[in-house]
Parts: structure tokens; sequence; C-alpha cells
């Protein structure tokens, strides 16, 4: 099959590797029908993180299903279906306490940028559509796989109340998904910190009531004149950085919760303003199975839209320029079509 492949930093190439199969009774092989690039990919295209040369890139996708292992009894060929980009087994304890990212049979999508992915815990993971949806609804399907979960997530583990207010820490895919969140769980501030002028717009449209572009001190104050003096109930920190999770903590009223999904870089905790302020941290890797049900019910009766954070689609021969584009902030988010 053409899958993307990274072979050292900034060197993405499309390449003909073997084809997934079937290798566990739990497994499935799903035919990809899109799948995107995230903001975690440029990580090891910027040689942030360590790469094996030749690998296939990719964790988010939706598509239907070709083969199934002899455990999955819920899934046929034919079924479209939304792929967790961390697959579980939806029965063991973590799983039932809600931590499906923590399952005892964990298991990733590693060729969602390709024509085919392997699902290894197909039967606790995916979830499909009744039929194969229209060509509209797909983006904001794929935004499932990974991003609209992820931001939904931090919301959850920041403590997001109604009538309450929400700082987003971040203007990428996640963070507007983030935005996204807070804004449907019906906080009656949300505060986005965005420098750039698409995303501040797309982050209106999904429901923030201010947008903040300055950093540091002169954010923090900003945030603190919006909030009465008073800061955050909740904090979405939706970057990674040490930078980022420091302005969180910044920005966060003594007794609430920063809410961390960005892939940790070089953070250093602030403890003693954790400790001075009695500021949590709550989050980490998002457990996607959990939360599809709901949010795939929120896509289709049309109250989200997660997939306005596409804002280019190209085919995979040209899935560099995706990076590219990314890499520069000249896009959000790329959707791949094999």
């Amino acid at each position: 099959m053409r899958a993307t492949t990274l072979h050292a930093p900034g060197d993405i190439r499309v390449s003909e590797v073997p084809d997934p199969t079937i290798e566990a009774p739990t497994d499935a092989i799903v035919r990809v029908t899109a799948g995107c690039i995230c903001g975690s990919d440029l990580w090891p295209y910027r040689g942030e993180n360590d790469i094996t040369p030749g690998h296939t890139i990719g964790h988010e996708c939706v598509g239907i299903v070709e083969e199934v292992g002899a455990d999955v009894t819920s899934f046929r060929p034919g079924d479209f279906v939304v792929v967790p980009f961390d697959h579980c087994d939806n029965t063991c304890a973590h799983c039932r306490a809600g931590i499906q990212s923590a399952c005892v049979n964990l298991g990733m999508t590693t060729s969602g940028q390709a024509e085919y992915a392997r699902v290894t815990q197909a039967e606790g993971s995916l979830v499909k559509t009744d039929g194969v949806p229209d060509a509209a609804l797909v983006p904001s399907l794929l935004a499932l796989s990974d991003v609209m979960p992820t931001g939904w997530h931090a919301a959850v583990a920041a403590g997001v109340r109604r009538g309450g207010t929400a700082v987003v820490v971040g203007d990428g895919a996640v963070g507007l998904c983030g935005v996204l969140a807070a804004s449907t769980m019906g906080a009656e501030k949300v505060i986005v910190m965005s420098r750039h002028a698409p995303r501040q717009e797309l982050a209106r449209a999904f429901g923030a009531t201010h947008v903040v572009a300055e950093r540091g001190r002169e954010g923090g104050a900003i945030v603190k004149e919006i909030t009465g003096g008073v800061g955050a109930d909740s904090v979405l920190e939706c970057v990674g950085t040490d930078a980022s999770m420091k302005t969180a903590f910044a920005v966060a009223r003594p007794g609430s919760t920063v809410g961390f999904v960005g892939v940790p870089h070089g953070v250093e905790l602030p403890v003693r303003t954790m400790f001075a302020k009695n500021v949590g941290l709550a989050g980490g890797m998002a457990p996607v199975r959990r939360y599809l049900p709901e949010l795939l019910e929120l896509v289709l009766n049309g109250r989200i839209d997660p997939g306005k954070v596409f804002d280019l689609t190209l085919p995979l021969a040209e899935v560099a320029e995706g990076y590219r584009a990314m890499d520069e902030r000249r896009a959000i988010k790329v959707l791949i079509e094999p």
C-alpha cells in the first residue's frame, strides 16, 4: 500500500509498504477513506522526537472495515467506522474507570496517513455510523478520532462547568476543539489565547467570547481583567511546552484545575505556584473511546462541527506539502485523502 513515511527531520515521503494484516483475533483492517496530520506529528517532523527512519506515521483516520479477526463480532466488512487513535479493549479495569488510554491492551494507529490501517482492539475501539455518511460529515467524523475528544478531555479534566470561565492556551486544532468543548459544556466566558487571525476567527465561531493575543505577564493581566481580577475557573493547556504550561498556571484562579493534553516537551511544573494557589493538574492522553458515543451524537445532531478545523485538503501524494503547511502555520489542520 501507499503510506506516509518519515525518514529524517523534514523528510516526509509517500512509500510503498506492506499492507497491514490480521495478526491477532482482536484485529481489524480498515481501508482509510480520510486521514489527517496532527500537531503532534510535527514533533518528530521537526526532529524533537526520536524516529525510526522509514516508519509509517499518522494516527487519525476513518474508513471502511475490510477484514476482522475471529474475536471481532460487532463489526463486519463494509461498516464505516471512526478509529480512535488509542485502541482499547474497553473491558479492562482502567477502561471501566474511563481511562481507555491506559488500557492494559493499549494499541495505536500507526498508518492513518495511508491506504489501510490496522486496529489492534477493534471490538472495544471502533465506533460505526449508520451506513456510509455523507461526504460533508466526514471531516467532523475524522476529528472524532483524536482532536475533538482530546479538546473535550482537556475541558473535562479542567472541570469546565456551566456559567464558569475557561481559558484555552493554544490555538491549534486541539485548542480550537477545546474552545468548542468549553462552549458546548456551557462556560459563560471562553477565553482563547491566540495570535493568528484565521484561528481567532474560528475560535469565535466555536464559541470563544474573548481572544487574548498577548503572552507572558501582559497576557495574564488581560485574562485577570476579563475575569474581574479572579482568574479562570478552568484552564485548558493544549500545547505541551514549558511556556504554555506556565501561562496556564499563571491565569488559573486559586482552587482551580489545569487540564493538560498537549504532549509535554521540556515542561517543568511550577510546583510552588501550584502549592501556593492550590491549583491542580489533571489530564493527559485522551481516552478517545470514552467520549466517542457522546461526541458522535453531537456531530450527527448538528450541535458541533469540529470538522471546521480542517482548512486544507490534499491527496496522499502531496502529504509532504501538508506537513510544510502546518509546520509554517499556513494551515490549522490538513485532511489527507488516500
